[in-house]
């Protein structure tokens, strides 16, 4: 599918608007009010194209800002213990955990930050991973 620019759909009427002149009938000529209106209405899908592709462009730059805060706010967590909600096991119910962050990573496939965090001593230790909205409150 081909893809058409206001500009190119301007130019085309532009070139139909000519052939229209060129060959109309003295007696009837086209009107100039709805020439001029067809011509501002291109006039504004032109802009409105040039200020989408704008947005486009700032909303990717925003994008790659917020990764790049995420994966530094991420990083300063290492070492720091985390309180997070999570499924429990038995019960089914939201439970409040604590743990150490032992690391940050991007998960490959969505590009989210993650953090890797244990919780527990000794034999009682889990693991769990996390997304950085999870984390409720953060401790040295």
């Amino acid at each position: 599918m081909q893809i058409t620019t206001a500009s190119e759909i301007q130019m085309d009427y532009m070139k139909l608007l000519v052939e229209q002149l060129k060959n109309q009938n003295p007696l009837e000529p086209l009107d100039s009010n709805d020439m001029a209106s067809q011509l501002t209405q291109f006039s504004q899908l032109q802009q409105l194209e040039e200020a989408n592709t704008s947005l486009g462009a700032l909303n990717s730059s925003f994008e790659r800002i917020l990764a790049a805060t995420n994966r530094s706010y991420a990083n300063s967590l290492i070492g720091k213990i985390v309180t997070f909600f999570a499924d429990g096991e038995q019960t089914g119910q939201l439970t409040k955990l604590k743990g150490v962050v032992e690391s940050a990573f991007n998960d490959p496939d969505t590009g989210e930050t993650l953090l890797g965090v244990k919780v527990g001593e000794g034999d009682e230790v889990e693991d769990y991973t996390l997304s950085l909205g999870a984390v409720v409150l953060v401790e040295n």
